[in-house]
């Protein structure tokens, strides 16, 4: 008998021993942050879904939603407003009342990872919350991928071999899913390591969601 694999994780997921360790040692530390598996964020008819690589220690990790309290939230979000993705105003708190128009957020990864590098075996036990998050958005029509291992999972998630799609800021792919195709774009990860060597810069990460409304457009 099989099951049906939901779209979130629970917080205290406990599939991948290393992580559940972290998030133990993560609550000693710290037990008011959320110390958790972290859901989604975003509108459920979303046409547009972002794929991060996994919560931050000190950003979803603390706050529980995905890139709220850390340098890459901040572009993040700021270039969803800019863009007409969002409505309020980021304050970098999961209660300042943001909200997400045509569009969601998610990780390939859910929980915090030591060094924010996630292995091999925990991108594997947590691909089938991904592969369920895609399907269940019945109007998606573009993915955006944070940097490469975004774009390795969430093509594994559907189905694909990654090696047929070669990441490359910028590029975008067209990926033949079962509902039908979805446009894949790649983006270096909006992180600070990413910004503050000019690897990324605010001009590139505008450049990726201008082809976003662009491919919403048609």
């Amino acid at each position: 008998m099989t099951h049906s694999v939901p779209a979130e994780p629970p917080a205290d997921c406990p599939l991948c021993p290393r992580l559940v360790a972290y998030r133990h040692e993560n609550a000693r530390q710290e037990p008011d942050w959320f110390n958790g598996a972290v859901a989604s964020f975003g509108d459920a008819d979303a046409r547009l879904l972002i794929v991060g690589l996994a919560p931050g220690r000190t950003g979803a990790n603390r706050t529980a939603r995905p890139f709220t309290g850390d340098w890459a939230g901040d572009l993040l979000y700021a270039t969803l407003e800019r863009y007409g993705f969002s409505k309020g105003t980021y304050k970098a708190d999961p209660g300042d009342g943001l909200t997400l128009h045509d569009a969601m957020i998610t990780n390939a990864v859910r929980c915090a990872p030591p060094q924010n590098k996630p292995v091999g075996a925990e991108m594997a036990n947590c691909r089938p919350f991904l592969a369920a998050r895609i399907a269940a958005l019945p109007r998606l029509k573009v993915i955006i991928a944070l940097g490469r291992i975004a774009h390795e999972n969430t093509l594994r998630a559907l189905g694909k071999r990654p090696s047929a799609y070669t990441f490359a800021h910028g590029a975008t792919h067209t990926i033949e899913a079962t509902d039908g195709p979805l446009a894949l774009i790649n983006s270096y990860h909006c992180s600070r390591y990413n910004t503050n060597t000019g690897r990324l810069t605010e001009a590139m990460f505008h450049d990726v969601f201008e082809a976003a409304k662009a491919l919403l457009r048609e």
